[in-house]
């Protein structure tokens, strides 16, 4: 009697092969950046309402790479997730300021000029 053996695949056909696979489910893909066009689209925002939120302070957290400014979906849905409310009187677990500038603080106990 014959073993039906597997027949024995070469290394380049492995690679091939490896190319059109479907990703496992249970591994993490890797972590995603969106510039801020993107990230605004992400947000349902525009652009500029963005960029005024990372000016003031009140936005969702960033990253600087090589001069470029850019987001990460994790860092968005986190922020956008502390304005989530239950109804309108709820005070919820945050709240997402709006892109404003807020009162000056005090320098060294003196106003600045």
């Amino acid at each position: 009697m014959v073993s039906a053996a597997a027949p024995a695949i070469s290394p380049v056909l492995q690679t091939i092969t490896g190319l059109f696979r479907m990703p496992d489910s249970n591994t993490e893909s890797p972590q995603r950046y969106l510039r801020t066009s993107e990230a605004a689209r992400h947000l349902t925002l525009s652009p500029r309402t963005l960029e005024k939120h990372r000016i003031y302070g009140t936005g969702p957290d960033y990253h600087k790479i090589g001069g470029r400014v850019v987001y990460t979906e994790e860092d968005l849905n986190a922020w956008a997730k502390l304005g989530k409310k239950k109804s309108t009187s709820d005070p919820g677990a945050g709240t997402v300021l709006p892109a404003k500038r807020r009162a000056a603080i005090p320098y060294a106990g003196k106003e600045r000029r």
